[in-house]
């Protein structure tokens, strides 16, 4: 009797790939992917998440993959790439703002902003007070006067030649007296200097009450009809390559340094905290099913991406290959064989 060239375990080997390879395609596949997904969620009524993960756990992780991990070079130019082609595609000309956002949504937005109260009235403080603002207001006082006492009164309104009168006026005084208008406008300035904490105040005090929540919902609604009729295309109008550029990179410069500031790790460590403390011995399918991950969900990504993916990875040989590594090593096991020497 002659023995077989090929022994056993390399037999039960190329058995047991075939028998693998059928498995993973078509329905059997799907079965398979099904099954264990159902499986999976079982043990999520019984799992939590402190036994699966910690907050350092998650820390650490964050750390290794939003901190430490420096994105390739071409990230930033790639991300102002793509910005450019979506604001240049056709979809922008053919979109208004209202197919986005509705009218009744802006009005809910609205409704909350008005809300914060405290805070408007202080950035109106605020803005009232900077210097900025001050020397606006100086100026435009000052401009005010001057235009007044020379051109715009009602006297050189209604009797004409007074204006003309008032000019030459004027320019003969400053010949006579040099530096008059110099002192004027010192002296005016002066006066202006001493008056505006009083106009400012005033001021302040007239927009916090011109500024009520019905004046302010009633100009920000107007502002909304006016603009939710455009097109996308047409609200980014002068939003340019060069100005998108000039967004994206410093935005995206940004990033990579404030990751690394401790107020990120606060907020971020104050947020894994705040999950675990709410889920940590609550089963994993609760969390899951707030954040609105079903069994359904899953297959259905799954159906959409795993199996595709798989199909064109068997194709390639890669599944083959897998397969015989992963069993390969038990069938060329010692105990393997020896296991099916005794059986023979």
């Amino acid at each position: 009797m002659t023995r077989d060239p090929i022994d056993p375990a390399s037999k039960l080997l190329e058995l047991h790939v075939k028998h693998e390879l059928a498995s993973l395609k078509g329905a059997k596949l799907r079965k398979f992917l099904k099954q264990e997904i159902g499986e999976l969620f079982e043990y999520a009524d019984r799992l939590t998440l402190n036994r699966i993960g910690s907050e350092e756990r998650v820390m650490e992780t964050i750390q290794r993959v939003v901190v430490d991990m420096e994105p390739g070079a071409g990230v930033p130019e790639l991300a102002r790439d793509m910005t450019a082609e979506v604001l240049k595609a056709q979809i922008q000309e053919q979109t208004k703002l209202a197919d986005i956002v509705t009218r009744e949504q802006a009005a809910e937005f609205v409704e909350s902003m008005l809300k914060l109260r405290h805070q408007r009235e202080r950035v109106i403080s605020e803005i009232m007070g900077h210097p900025i603002y001050q020397e606006l207001v100086s100026n435009l006082v000052y401009q005010g006067v001057v235009n007044y006492l020379y051109e715009d009164n009602l006297i050189t309104k209604s009797v004409p030649g007074v204006g003309s009168m008032m000019k030459f006026g004027k320019r003969m005084a400053n010949k006579a007296v040099p530096g008059l208008d110099e002192t004027f406008e010192r002296r005016l300035k002066a006066w202006l200097a001493e008056s505006l904490p009083g106009l400012i105040s005033r001021s302040e005090q007239f927009l916090q009450r011109a500024l009520s929540d019905d004046e302010v919902r009633d100009t920000l609604m107007a502002a909304w009809m006016h603009a939710e009729n455009q097109t996308l295309a047409g609200l980014q109008q002068g939003l340019g390559d060069t100005e998108l550029h000039e967004f994206v990179i410093p935005g995206y410069e940004f990033w990579l340094e404030f990751r690394k500031t401790d107020y990120f790790e606060g907020c971020t460590r104050a947020v894994v905290a705040y999950l675990f403390a709410e889920y940590g011995e609550r089963p994993l399918s609760e969390l899951l099913a707030d954040v609105g991950v079903t069994p359904d969900v899953v297959l259905a990504e799954v159906e959409a991406w795993g199996i595709p993916v798989i199909d064109v990875l068997r194709e390639e040989g890669y599944i083959e290959a897998l397969v015989r590594r992963r069993l390969s090593a038990f069938y060329k096991s010692a105990a393997a064989r020896k296991l099916l020497e005794t059986k023979s």
